[in-house]
């Protein structure tokens, strides 16, 4: 790993971080971002994030402010830059290292930007962006988010995830039972549905546990065709919420499996096409 001679003063007027979405994403960054503020405790540190992840920051102590970047219309982005640009950043570290993540880090005009190597990026002309990059050594992004973060001069390492409590949403069974979210944003990840109605089945026969399945209000004509499965639907306060609650989890490579990781909620993660 690459690391730059010395970090943000703590004099300096404060640290941004850029990680936009998405719910996984934003969850495994929160260890690097303890560590920032760790490190520096009198910079004020603000996370640029999209308005659907906003709610997985409520409570966090290790962050400060929050500028909501608001890319579905020309003047929701206008806006989000103009409130952007109204605080003063001595750095800018982008765990994304998209070129949308490293233009809004531009945008903020901060004295120095950290991001990943370029032949470490998914988008790699976004390494353009940046006046400081490190080369990650760990495999997973956890522990690669810290190694940027020890790059940005974070010397204290904090693991830990501080997620709200969430809050109750629709009708949970009183009794222990087992979680899952079907969906993901990639198709391919996702287990076919007809395997969750054999799972219900030999949970309720073997272990006389309910499965419930969580998604959106969108999902419901989906998850409804799950035969023995309950169907909770919810925001994402109301799948925090479900997670603290349910005694174990199954889940996909999705934003649910790694909110129970977090949360150190026991289960099965089922992976096909991506590497765990």
């Amino acid at each position: 790993m690459s690391t730059p001679a010395s970090g943000p003063a703590n004099s300096g007027p404060g640290l941004l971080v850029v990680r936009l979405g998405s719910m996984g994403d934003v969850i495994h960054a929160f260890p690097a971002v303890a560590s920032l503020k760790q490190s520096f405790p009198a910079l004020p540190l603000t996370w640029a994030i999209e308005p659907r992840w906003a709610c997985l920051l409520e409570g966090n102590p290790f962050v400060d402010g929050a500028v909501l970047i608001d890319r579905r219309s020309w003047s929701g982005l206008r806006d989000s830059l103009r409130r952007l640009r109204q605080r003063c950043y001595s750095a800018a570290i982008d765990f994304q290292g998209l070129i949308k993540s490293a233009l809004v880090a531009t945008f903020a005009r901060p004295a120095r930007i950290y991001g990943f190597h370029q032949s470490q990026l998914r988008e790699p002309l976004a390494g353009l962006f940046y006046s400081a990059k490190a080369r990650a050594a760990s495999a997973h992004v956890v522990d690669r988010n810290l190694e940027l973060a020890a790059a940005a001069g974070a010397t204290s390492v904090l693991r830990c995830f501080p997620l709200p409590e969430g809050s109750p949403e629709g009708a949970l069974p009183p009794s222990p039972f087992v979680l899952a979210s079907p969906l993901a944003g990639w198709p391919a990840k996702q287990w076919p549905l007809e395997y969750y109605a054999e799972l219900a089945e030999l949970l309720k026969k073997r272990l006389g546990l309910p499965l419930v399945l969580n998604g959106p209000p969108s999902a419901a004509p989906v998850l409804s065709q799950v035969a023995g499965a309950e169907v909770h639907l919810s925001s994402i306060p109301g799948l925090i919420d479900a997670t603290r609650r349910a005694l174990a989890v199954v889940g996909i490579d999705s934003g649910p499996l790694h909110l129970a990781a977090a949360l150190s909620k026991p289960g099965v993660a089922i992976y096909g096409p991506t590497d765990p």
